[in-house]
């Protein structure tokens, strides 16, 4: 049974009919660079909570300095770590879960590099941020995948690895577990039901079209996921608020591609 605090922001960040979890991050300029979707961030913002995802994940600076006028209106979940052009296989711990409560967020976010030489030591974080996202009743996210230097390219998205990822976030204490999409809905309801209930897919990069980036969310979904965490394929795509109605009507109202490339175009 999850304590009570974690209960009441849980609660607050999934969809109310649904039960499912729709994330908009905001979190790349440490970890990629500047993309031109974040280079505004008042435009961005208003644009994102005019679509109306579950909840946004942002650094403490941003949500500092631009969070405000969205209090209360939508959830806000703090990222804690990242890595980085210069470190790609470490994510550093950078803000901590007092931090987060202080700006009023619902959930901590920390990242974890599995495969890395360093993996040891980003799990000895996590189990960190675990007792102090505890101590606070606030939700733990964990953003987990296996791209480390010990795995190989072509192993990142096996099911074994995948599920690894995901059981080592569980075995943590990790309220919700981000990792990669494997593909197809059979071998990701694999990864689901290492921890039922928890598992939201990453976006990953820009994809061609819209219809790629519907078409995986419909079998994110149709594996029993909890919901996606997206980033690049909203705040870049041309049209914003209409790709997050679209990918919303997936999520939450089980809408087939079609209906919501129609959505889209509307």
């Amino acid at each position: 049974m999850l304590p009570l605090g974690k209960k009441v922001r849980l609660k607050r960040i999934l969809n109310p009919k649904s039960g499912k979890l729709f994330i908009v991050t905001v979190d790349h300029p440490i970890t990629r660079g500047l993309f031109p979707g974040l280079v505004r961030m008042e435009e961005t913002m208003e644009k994102l909570v005019q679509g109306g995802p579950d909840a946004l994940l942002m650094h403490k600076g941003i949500a500092e300095r631009f969070f405000y006028p969205y209090a209360g209106e939508i959830p806000l979940l703090i990222k804690a770590s990242s890595f980085s052009p210069f470190h790609p296989t470490y994510d550093t711990w950078m803000t901590q879960a007092d931090e987060a409560v202080r700006l009023g967020a619902d959930a901590i976010s920390m990242g974890v590099i599995l495969g890395s030489e360093k993996q040891a030591e980003m799990l000895r974080n996590l189990g960190a941020l675990s007792r102090e996202a505890s101590l606070f009743g606030l939700v733990l996210m964990a953003h987990m995948y296996p791209k480390g230097e010990l795995i190989k390219d072509e192993e990142r998205y096996s099911v074994s690895n995948l599920t690894y990822c995901v059981r080592a976030g569980e075995e943590l204490g990790v309220d919700v577990v981000k990792t990669w999409y494997s593909g197809d809905p059979e071998t990701f309801r694999k990864v689901v039901e290492v921890a039922p209930g928890k598992v939201v897919a990453a976006g990953g990069p820009k994809m061609d079209t819209d219809e790629q980036l519907l078409q995986m969310t419909k079998g994110v979904i149709d594996a029993g996921a909890l919901g996606v965490a997206y980033g690049r394929n909203i705040w870049d795509h041309q049209n914003p608020v209409g790709i997050i109605r679209a990918l919303k009507a997936i999520i939450h109202e089980n809408k087939s591609v079609q209906e919501a490339l129609e959505i889209l175009k509307g």
